[in-house]
């Protein structure tokens, strides 16, 4: 792309305008070597206004050894001058940095949307072990031993596993941990107790509760056991406090229909465990309300992974916690990595339901799933859902992301984008939506 288009099109993920170069140019190009790569224009506005710098037959050189001194490993981008309108504008590329994070003056920062923001203790800590391909969970467990774990659990993992591998373990329980380096010598690893825990574990402790109210609470449950059994346990709870309806359709056998589509729930339960920063002391929390479903799990995305990219596929898996996901493939409990959120949305607007709701939030995670309008006959006893248009599913969309593109719109709903385009045509018609700016860098406004 030609740099005045670059320009035009604005700041971004992995594009920054700085006036002039300083400090806050240097911090930029860490964070840009700690996600995605990007690129630093000196010499254009925020806005995108070209002034240009003057340069003397060093300067560039100077600005490279301050970049270099300054961050750490150091960095080297490219640098490339060129002229708009007679103004000149120098512009440094980076590359995504090998070995995470980099740090700018002690400092370390991410790139999201178009601002950097400081990495937290835990994030730098997520970055250093992405970078040697690794994870806290093969961490030896401190204050845990052999004895934490319970052999009879391990022999349920190998009978389980060996009902979906090609080739059976024939292995006894100790060969089995060490062969997934769950063992090794005396010392088990952290996902091995959390695995194979042999009594209660604080730190995976999900609470979940049936909210009457936002503050009134019927039921409740704390489970705090192995990671296997929470899946069950956590569903169970949830199976518990779903209405359940059945439609007759002539054959013998009845339709069983429930609130939310199972598959989609098991899904989310599944990558709040996998997925959850067990160094956070917080619980992961599940709250079930007439209208909704919200699920919280400690720890933020994982740096480079943000809620537009989650909600296009655009993305390559990261795992926080790759011990538990292998051991749970292997279980068969996880078909495929990376492509569990992409099964949500098809699964619960397939469903009928409109698309969740993702939110990075506090210090972790939440994502909300919401119930169909229920109607009941008089005459049988059977409950339909009432299906919600395209219309009303695109407005729910807008009203939690204004800046949803169409593009966006139609995958998440499975329709053309000339549909989506004649829809929010019709609801600006109708005066239900408003265009606030234009097609770059406006948005949309449910009235």
């Amino acid at each position: 792309m030609a740099i005045a288009d670059i320009i035009t099109n604005g700041e971004s993920e992995t594009v920054e305008f700085k006036s002039a170069f300083d400090q806050a140019a240097i911090e930029t190009l860490a964070a840009f070597a700690n996600t995605h790569g990007g690129q630093v224009m000196i010499g254009v506005t925020d806005s995108g206004r070209v002034l240009g710098v003057q340069t003397g037959k060093e300067t560039v050189q100077q600005w490279l050894n301050q970049i270099k001194s300054t961050t750490f490993p150091a960095l080297i981008p490219d640098v490339n001058t060129t002229w708009i309108d007679q103004k000149e504008i120098v512009i440094f590329t980076i590359a995504e940095f090998p070995i995470k994070p980099v740090s700018c003056r002690g400092k370390y920062f991410k790139r999201i949307h178009n601002a950097n923001h400081q990495l937290t203790i835990h994030e730098i800590s997520d970055l250093h072990l992405q970078s040697y391909q690794t994870s806290w969970d093969f961490y030896p467990a401190p204050h845990h031993k052999l004895e934490d774990i319970s052999l009879e659990k391990i022999n349920q993992f190998i009978e389980i596993s060996n009902r979906v591998r090609p080739y059976p373990i024939l292995d006894d329980p100790l060969t089995v941990l060490k062969k997934f380096e769950l063992l090794k010598e005396t010392s088990i690893s952290n996902g091995c107790l959390l695995l194979f825990a042999a009594g209660d574990v604080l730190s995976s402790t999900i609470e979940a509760g049936r909210f009457s109210t936002d503050t009134l609470i019927s039921d409740s449950i704390t489970i705090r056991t192995d990671l296997f059994s929470e899946v069950d346990t956590v569903l169970s709870f949830i199976r518990k406090h779903m209405n359940r309806s059945y439609i007759i359709t002539g054959d013998k056998q009845r339709e069983e229909v429930w609130d939310y589509p199972l598959d989609a729930i098991r899904e989310i339960v599944v990558n709040m465990i996998v997925h959850r920063d067990y160094m956070d002391s917080s619980d992961s929390i599940i709250k079930i309300f007439d209208d909704r479903i919200e699920f919280f799990n400690p720890g933020h995305l994982l740096t480079g992974l943000s809620i537009d990219r989650l909600m296009k596929g655009n993305y390559i898996s990261a795992i926080r916690n790759k011990q538990i996901a292998i051991l749970f493939k292997e279980a068969g409990i996880i078909e495929k990595y990376g492509s569990g959120i992409k099964r949500i949305l098809e699964s619960l607007i397939s469903y009928g339901l409109s698309a969740p709701s993702f939110e990075d939030i506090q210090n972790g995670f939440r994502v909300t799933i919401f119930k169909a309008t229920q109607k009941t006959t008089q005459k049988t006893t059977q409950k339909t859902t009432q299906k919600t248009t395209t219309k009303d599913q695109i407005i729910d969309l807008l009203r939690k992301n204004g800046k949803i593109t169409r593009n966006e719109i139609a995958l998440l709903l499975g329709k053309s984008q000339n549909t989506i385009k004649e829809h929010l045509s019709r609801l600006k018609t109708e005066g239900r939506i408003e265009r606030v700016g234009g097609d770059r860098g406006g948005y949309w406004e449910v009235i």
